[in-house]
């Protein structure tokens, strides 16, 4: 799944001359832009794994979504104690801590595989999103920070393209890779040592998919390392990272990230099962592997909307654009939902397009007026990224006592709740009295 790479959490901004004038380092600028590769690749590859372990440990849709709630929920867990270490260790030591974790996680891909068991799967996808976390709360900051003020957005924009190029990149590989040796065998036919050993060998290319990453991250973490003193001092090590709580209160920002909440849960509920949806006979009839190749049209229409998004942003009223693809969003799931065929299936990835701008119009709106407060408030919303742990398997379990198009009745409503809030956010927020 996809997430917006542009939040930091409470008490990791830059906060001395550093932060003022920017730091000229093009180097460190790469290393930042292929973070955000990885991190859009690694989260849309769950799309792959989940109708791989659906398969495999023959599982409800409900169960089969626990994937995404391991995954999501280390956001809303690891996301203050993440903005700690950075307070504690600066960015370049916290992203190399952040890297290795997320190599364990990787690596813990071995004994899962080994064992046969789902819930060491979901274990090692907890500590790989874990690590993700943390190294995202460096490098959503330390963008801005490397270069010019006034080319802050030109470069934030820039490294979620490369999330974007990620997302859609990863699931073809992995379609390729994972789902590509799914076997014919009927697991529910086998029991004992003879389920185990299948288990084993059929998660074996799992288990090289995430060895590949383990070792790309460990290079980039040593090059991380090397760097480690090349920023200096320039967190803010002052203050509480809980203060930001008190922002909720504030009906703007705290809807705001309530719909922060239910967009990720929204993506990733429909990301989650597109595999599973175009297998459908009444929908597209496609093998697993041509499915899972289709999930980089979801993320695809994503990357290429936020060309569009970015100029219609600058004529219309955010709220009101906001408003309009949520609509947009709603339309193509009526639509999917109630056709057969090619209309039901390419419908249903168009979303992809609509979900484009959601997450940064939200986010500015509800930071709108914060002033001097808006980095505390951008921790917040990090947290609110768990919805893509909650809202998934709902979705999953109303398909398993219905239908996976009815199933989508529940993204339908996060989108009119999102449509809701745009049109109470059209208008400027005024200015939080400084605090």
């Amino acid at each position: 799944m996809h997430v917006d790479p542009t939040t930091t959490a409470p008490g990791a901004l830059p906060v001395d001359e550093t932060a003022t004038k920017g730091v000229d380092a093009p180097d460190l600028q790469v290393f930042v832009f292929a973070l955000f590769f990885i991190f859009g690749g690694i989260t849309s590859l769950n799309d792959v794994i989940i109708p791989k372990l659906k398969d495999l440990f023959t599982l409800s849709y409900a169960q089969a979504l626990l994937v995404q709630s391991a995954f999501f929920a280390a956001y809303f867990i690891f996301s203050i104690p993440a903005a700690a270490i950075v307070r504690k260790a600066g960015y370049m030591r916290a992203a190399s801590i952040g890297l290795l974790t997320m190599t364990a996680g990787c690596l813990l891909f071995v004994p899962a595989s080994q064992s046969g068991t789902f819930a060491v799967f979901l274990l090692a996808l907890f500590v790989l999103a874990a690590g993700i976390t943390t190294v995202q709360v460096v490098a959503n900051p330390l963008i801005s920070l490397l270069g010019p003020p006034r080319t802050a957005h030109s470069r934030l924009t820039f490294a979620q393209f490369f999330n974007s190029v990620g997302t859609t990149v990863f699931p073809i590989v992995g379609s390729i890779l994972i789902l590509g040796s799914l076997a014919t065998v009927d697991v529910s036919t086998l029991s004992g040592a003879a389920l185990d050993a299948y288990r084993t060998a059929e998660t074996q290319m799992v288990v090289r998919t995430y060895l590949g990453l383990a070792v790309a991250l460990v290079i980039v973490a040593a090059v991380v390392w090397t760097r480690r003193n090349r920023l200096g001092n320039v967190v803010d090590d002052t203050g509480s990272v809980l203060k930001a709580f008190g922002l909720l209160v504030r009906p703007r920002f705290g809807i705001g990230a309530m719909c922060i909440f239910l967009y990720v849960g929204a993506e990733v509920a429909i990301g989650s099962l597109i595999v599973s949806y175009l297998e459908q006979t009444n929908v597209l009839g496609f093998d697993a592997v041509t499915a899972g190749k289709h999930v980089a049209y979801y993320w695809g229409g994503a990357m290429v909307g936020r060309f569009i998004g970015a100029f219609a942003l600058r004529v219309f009223s955010p709220g009101k654009v906001l408003a309009v693809v949520s609509v947009g969003a709603i339309a193509l799931l009526l639509v999917s939902t109630n056709t057969t065929g090619a209309i039901a299936g390419w419908s249903l990835l168009a979303i992809g397009l609509m979900n484009s701008i959601m997450f940064p119009t939200i986010f500015s709106l509800a930071s709108e007026g914060l002033g001097r407060r808006a980095a505390e408030g951008s921790g917040i919303i990090a947290m609110a990224i768990v919805g893509g742990a909650v809202i998934p398997p709902l979705t999953g379990l109303i398909a398993d006592h219905s239908t996976l198009q009815f199933a989508m009745i529940l993204p339908a409503a996060c989108y009119a709740i999102i449509f809701a809030y745009g049109l109470y956010a059209r208008r400027p927020a005024p200015e939080l009295a400084a605090s």
